[in-house]
């Protein structure tokens, strides 16, 4: 059974909350709550809206909940503060800091629906100067550089899909907690106002749009944010498709994790968050099987694809990134490779969230949990390096202290210099992925997990 968005990351958007012995919370504030599962989250009541209950996150997301799932003190507190609450979280607070914990797999669940909140798409123009191609646009998370002056009733419309993504992979129980570089302040994308700049920035000619992981860049021309010139202004097409944009800023949302993950996941997670069904700043993610099915029947329209064309499971799981690209660069048939490379991936990453073992998706955040345990050994490893490194710029100005080259240098007994941090004992790329797969498998043999997947799409009316 599905519950809705907040009690799937609660802990993961919002730190730890206790409620002090005998002070209750006003209904406008951050308070613990608790469905009929005994799962726990910290949200402020925004609402009532029918038989669903308005929250919202301390990282500004408004997500919606069945009154009837609530805790039966819950549902008293609701139906006694059940208005709007007043004011919300501060401006400038919708980023927040990871928690250091992350919620048991136990008590995280699926959204239904995930909605961006309004504060997360307000528009703060930094400069515009469209004659050096520079104006540049805000949102909560997102720094938008465009090429030429784009109206900001517009950039809300653009940055409503982006911080509906951000929402959305927050809200998804896989533990990604994205948050944007520290360095940079917030996730960085590049409009090119033509196809020739956008491709002269180094992307792909036959893309609609590029994540470029090197710069932590997103790069998309006009034409796919369905922009059109009409005399001298850009105008939004409402009713334009935002798959390429969901899927690349999904990317973006996973950089810290597409270091280690194996193609198929990257691409395949990707491709689901585009499949689901998206309106104007809202994903109905109760409804991914229904975008499942209708992946499926476009693939078979448009391309003549089908689930028969896929190659060995075992095989694909286990490809290196390097077949991957042998496969998706072949001159011949080039396009259709690289479709049936990405139609597998989403398939197999749908099996594994909904349809594998308990349909809860167990074993899958498992495998990203470790993919997150490995992260944060390098998060602290790159920290300490950090610290160190700047350690040392201070120990090179003491006197006596001589750089010799080549990294060696010389300096009196009387002074040590800072200690290196001992590298931590990972391997720190894909291949730990690939190497980790066996948490997917479950002691699973290739014909046994063949057979599961067949079966499990089977129960949806899916024949593999």
């Amino acid at each position: 059974m599905r519950f809705s968005v907040f009690f799937a990351t609660a802990a993961l958007a919002c730190a730890p909350f206790a409620l002090s012995l005998g002070q209750a919370p006003a209904a406008g504030d951050l308070r613990q709550w608790t469905d009929v599962q005994g799962r726990v989250m910290q949200a402020r009541l925004a609402g009532v809206e029918g038989d669903q209950v308005v929250f919202m996150l301390a990282s500004g997301q408004s997500v919606k909940f069945a009154l009837s799932r609530l805790s039966n003190a819950d549902q008293a507190f609701i139906k006694q503060n059940g208005t709007p609450a007043p004011g919300g979280p501060a401006p400038g607070a919708g980023v927040t800091p990871p928690t250091g914990t992350r919620t048991p797999i136990e008590k995280r669940a699926w959204p239904d629906v995930v909605e961006v909140s309004t504060r997360a798409i307000e528009i703060t123009v930094v400069d515009e100067v469209p004659a050096e191609k520079r104006c540049i646009y805000r949102s909560e998370a997102f720094e938008f550089t465009s090429e030429d002056k784009l109206a900001c009733s517009v950039m809300k419309e653009i940055a409503r899909t982006f911080e509906a993504t951000r929402a959305l992979v927050e809200a998804l129980p896989w533990g990604i907690e994205p948050r944007p570089p520290a360095d940079l302040g917030r996730y960085q994308a590049k409009f090119f106002a033509t196809r020739a700049s956008y491709v002269a920035s180094g992307a792909p000619e036959n893309s609609g749009g590029v994540y470029f992981g090197s710069d932590r860049t997103f790069r998309v021309p006009f034409q796919s944010l369905g922009l059109d010139l009409r005399g001298k202004t850009w105008f939004k097409d409402d009713n334009y498709r935002n798959d390429t944009i969901v899927h690349e800023i999904t990317h973006q949302l996973m950089h810290d994790y597409l270091g280690f993950l194996p193609t198929w996941i990257i691409e395949g997670t990707a491709e689901y968050t585009e499949s689901i069904p998206y309106n104007a700043g809202r994903f109905q993610a109760g409804r991914h099987e229904s975008g499942l099915k209708e992946y499926i029947k476009e693939r078979a329209e448009r391309e003549n694809m089908t689930l028969a064309d896929f190659r060995g499971w075992e095989e694909h799981m286990r490809m290196t990134r390097d077949k991957w690209d042998e496969i998706a660069e072949n001159p011949s048939g080039q396009h259709r490779a690289m479709r049936q490379l990405y139609f597998q991936s989403y398939v197999l990453v749908y099996y594994f969230c909904h349809l594998d073992g308990d349909g809860k998706g167990t074993r899958f955040m498992k495998y990203l949990d470790a993919m997150a345990e490995e992260r944060a050994k390098g998060a602290e490893y790159d920290k300490k390096l950090a610290e160190y490194r700047k350690a040392m710029e201070e120990f090179f100005k003491l006197p006596g202290v001589k750089q010799l080259g080549g990294g060696r240098f010389s300096y009196p007994r009387e002074l040590t210099p800072p200690p290196r941090p001992e590298r931590p004992e990972r391997v720190n790329s894909r291949q730990f992925g690939l190497d980790k797969l066996d948490i997917l498998f479950d002691g699973r043999s290739s014909e046994v997990l063949l057979n599961d997947v067949k079966n499990g799409f089977k129960k949806i009316g899916i024949k593999i």
